[in-house]
């Protein structure tokens, strides 16, 4: 439940998750509830041609962290 208030507390604001298993995410908490929270990241996907029905500005990843794996948030 701890995680889960620390992340309501950075939400809006620009963070560096580090989950368990090592891994760091970068971005901005868009949202949270009691088993996620979502991260807009900032890390560019490499581009394919693929039709894009809102330009290429559109493009703008949600990456979902169960809260069970958090190990730190720092706000930057």
């Amino acid at each position: 439940m701890e995680a889960y208030y620390n992340c309501l507390r950075c939400k809006n604001k620009k963070v560096r998750i580090m989950t368990i298993d090592g891994k760091q995410y970068t971005g901005t908490i868009v949202d949270v509830d009691h088993q996620n929270v979502y991260l807009r990241t900032e890390q560019k996907e490499a581009s394919t041609s693929a039709y894009y029905p809102y330009g290429y500005g559109y493009y703008n990843p949600i990456l979902t962290l169960s809260l069970f794996t958090l190990l730190a948030i720092a706000l930057i």
